[in-house]
């Protein structure tokens, strides 16, 4: 059955606390204690997975958490095609989808990581690095392949059915939500199954519903889908 990709709104911002941890447990502790530790070690984190299985979610996560403690970063993804020179004010280097980059972008990411871990510019810096499969298996230029992998690397596993429905089941109940199993089913069968599009559209039913003075069922979700 085909999906529909949810095109409303606006998404939440990415936090650690909001990240469905299950299966995941290990790369999310790894960030928390990294992020919360003022003497974090240098020793770059990689994390690899498919597509919808939060990855990017957790290093937009950490963007964010670094820039509340006023931390300064380097950012590269795949839509910033001249990246620039590296900035010895960083406090750390996050690089997203590195499995996407052209010549240029790593010909950045690998400047960028070496002066990170140069000390002429003062304590060496982490670098986060995200993309879609595991570093031995890059289409990148080899140093870059070969020191994204020499850190910590931890695959991103995408939730199953099972924890779906229950993440989703306990994000509904966290609003004072009910959805009942057609709905949960309808959910999961016509739109997007990654977890924050699914987040995405249960924040928008409960707006809707709220509005409307109606509970969320099927016929809601087809009104607010013709409607918004």
């Amino acid at each position: 059955m085909k999906q529909m990709a949810l095109d409303i709104g606006l998404a939440p911002i990415p936090t650690l606390a909001n990240f469905a941890s299950e299966g995941n447990e290990a790369a999310l502790e790894h960030l928390r204690l990294w992020a919360d530790n003022p003497l974090r070690s240098s020793v770059p984190t990689f994390l690899w997975g498919e597509s919808g299985c939060g990855k990017t979610h957790l290093l937009n996560a950490v963007r964010e958490l670094l820039r509340e403690q006023g931390s300064r970063v380097g950012w590269i993804d795949a839509s910033r095609l001249h990246p620039g020179e590296y900035d010895d004010h960083w406090d750390a280097v996050l690089l997203d989808d590195c499995h996407l980059y052209t010549t240029e972008q790593q010909a950045a990411a690998f400047n960028w990581f070496i002066n990170a871990q140069n000390p002429a510019y003062g304590p060496a810096r982490w670098v986060l690095a995200v993309a879609d499969r595991p570093p031995a298996d890059l289409p990148l230029r080899e140093d870059l392949r070969t020191r994204l992998g020499w850190g910590h690397v931890f695959h991103v596993h995408a939730l199953g059915e099972v924890e779906r429905r229950t993440v989703l089941r306990r994000a509904a109940d966290e609003r004072g939500v009910f959805l009942g199993d057609e709905v949960m089913d309808f959910m999961l069968t016509r739109f997007s199954r990654d977890l924050s599009s699914l987040m995405l559209l249960l924040d928008q039913l409960d707006a809707y519903a709220l509005r409307t003075q109606r509970a969320i069922t099927i016929p809601l979700i087809k009104s607010m889908l013709e409607n918004e």
